[in-house]
């Protein structure tokens, strides 16, 4: 056959970009792709359903009609918020797909608890009840997720002394795979109530929830610089022996020089003479001292790493007094330091650990992760109240969590790099009794799962008997406990 020519090439080029305007069958239409934030998991769904402000009822009525269909055509039904898992945790490869972005928020200021539809975004919320001078009790750190979403994952915050989320969870009504509406609480079919907190939706759809609120205030940072291996001792007894600390956290110097060994504790305590009006909530949260240009030039650099950390130890506390809010600090875009390279990824990870073992958690990700070829940006170091609820709680006992962002070349040699250092950071975790979170990649091993969680057999056998057509299914469902 004789080769094409230069002209050829671009003839048929012309009329393959021609055809592509064309219009085209239903049948050659281009599939619906949906993504996570790890823009990893590209996964084709069959449908996919975006819930807005529909009548009470007539959503009700829909839902059922999408469940009865989907089981019809044998496929799988997942419901995302803001998808900011990172593994395919609310994505099934050829299923029927809901996004939630319903709106609700009604106050029970004697009660001190708010009920809230699944959908509803906490930067809503926030404002919402800011209104009426509350503040959500728990949420997680970043405020463009979907409430239900927080339930699924059973996110933790920086609120102190809290357990994870769902230890706010007053109550929530849930749809079973056969349309029935159920709801859960500590007294009401309190077995489902711990299995859909950190259940990934696989027992059905979440609908509204009723959640704690507290007193929102105005609240000043105090600032500690110590020794990394100091912060696990030195956090707990900094929460837990003042009662006046309400919101806690730290960071980890992440400059390969001097790599996880220097730590900042910040808590933060009502102001004297609390104003009889606080300002509105605004635009805040943990990253707000820090621009984006000095987070993000820490790709690739030393240089830019140590600024970063002076920056944070040094120069914001000098020139800014931090005071704010409780509801302003927790109101954190995700956007505000996100990645705008289409070459690389933020990825997360997050681990627990006890505080009286954090010491041997740094000489593990220093041993591990400076063997790897990834680039830690960020580490946060939060308090967890022991979770006894959940049937995966990943914190049965107090413990610290270190939330890691890490940027990532978007190439499979990179991918590879990644699983490998996350499987051998985890098994380093779980051999100090620590466990890892659930919601990002999915490149733990199933033994590793069942390790850092021994609930998992109960949780699937319970799957499989209140979902025994398996409708609610995700890509993780597959992966570790199919």
């Amino acid at each position: 056959m004789a080769k094409p020519t230069r002209r050829t090439i671009v003839k048929l080029a012309a009329a393959a970009a021609g055809a592509a305007l064309m219009p085209r069958s239903a049948a050659a239409q281009q599939r619906i792709v949906l993504n996570d934030a790890s823009r990893l998991s590209p996964t084709p769904v069959a449908r996919h359903w975006v819930v807005g402000a529909d009548p009470e009822a007539a959503f009700i009525e829909r839902l059922r009609r999408e469940l009865k269909e989907a089981q019809a055509g044998n496929r799988a039904f997942v419901v995302g918020g803001a998808r900011h898992s990172m593994g395919g945790q609310s994505l099934y490869r050829n299923a029927t797909a809901a996004t939630f972005e319903t709106k609700l928020c009604e106050l029970d200021a004697n009660a001190k608890t708010y009920r809230t539809h699944a959908g509803s975004r906490w930067i809503y919320l926030l404002q919402e009840l800011d209104r009426a001078g509350f503040s959500p009790a728990v949420m997680q750190s970043n405020a463009d997720f979907a409430t239900a979403g927080t339930l699924s994952v059973n996110a933790h915050g920086w609120p102190v002394p809290f357990g994870p989320f769902g230890a706010t969870v007053r109550s929530f009504r849930l749809m079973l795979a056969g349309g029935a509406i159920v709801t859960c609480s500590p007294a009401e079919n309190a077995e489902l109530y711990g299995l859909v907190q950190g259940g990934y939706g696989l027992f059905g759809v979440i609908l509204d929830m009723v959640l704690d609120m507290v007193p929102n205030a105005l609240l000043r940072p105090t600032n500690v610089l110590m020794p990394a291996g100091e912060f696990g001792p030195r956090f707990v007894a900094a929460i837990n022996g003042d009662p006046s600390v309400q919101m806690a956290y730290g960071r980890l110097s992440v400059a390969r020089r001097d790599f996880l060994r220097q730590a900042l504790m910040i808590t933060y305590r009502p102001v004297p003479n609390q104003p009889a009006r606080l300002p509105p909530v605004s635009a805040g949260g943990l990253m707000s001292s820090v621009s984006r240009e000095i987070f993000r030039a820490q790709i690739g650099s030393e240089t830019g790493k140590r600024a970063r950390w002076a920056a944070e130890t040094v120069g914001n506390p000098a020139i800014s007094s931090g005071i704010a809010t409780r509801s302003t600090l927790m109101n954190e875009p995700v956007a505000n330091l996100a990645g705008r390279d289409p070459l690389r990824t933020d990825i997360l990870h997050e681990y627990f650990v006890a505080p009286d073992r954090f010491d041997e958690f740094l000489t593990a990700c220093r041993e591990v992760i400076l063997r790897s070829r990834q680039d830690l940006l960020n580490v946060t170091l939060r308090y967890v109240k022991a979770d006894t609820v959940s049937a995966l709680s990943y914190a049965p006992v107090p413990r610290i969590a270190a939330v890691m962002l890490f940027s990532q070349s978007v190439t499979p040699e990179a991918e590879a790099d990644m699983l490998a250092m996350t499987e051998a950071l985890v098994e380093r975790v779980i051999a100090i009794g620590g466990s890892f979170y659930l919601p990002y990649r999915l490149h733990a091993r199933r033994d590793q799962v069942e390790r850092a969680y021994p609930g998992v057999a109960r949780f699937v056998a319970k799957k499989r008997e209140i979902d025994p057509g398996l409708l609610f299914r995700n890509t993780m469902w597959d992966v570790y406990f199919a």
